[in-house]
């Protein structure tokens, strides 16, 4: 479990610092930041149930 949620935290991590940068030069409703957004809540779900288990 923790190789495989290193290598998730580490992945929301970037998507989330990924998504801060296309906020910086785009409008929040942007569809790159809603994507970004999307995907980190998926990533962030992943690992919830990642932890329940």
């Amino acid at each position: 479990m923790f190789y495989v949620g290193d290598r998730l935290l580490a992945e929301i991590e970037r998507c989330r610092m990924d998504m801060v940068r296309l906020a910086s030069v785009n409008s929040f409703a942007h569809y790159q930041v809603l994507e970004a957004s999307r995907r980190l809540d998926s990533l962030l779900n992943e690992y919830t149930l990642l932890l329940k288990k």
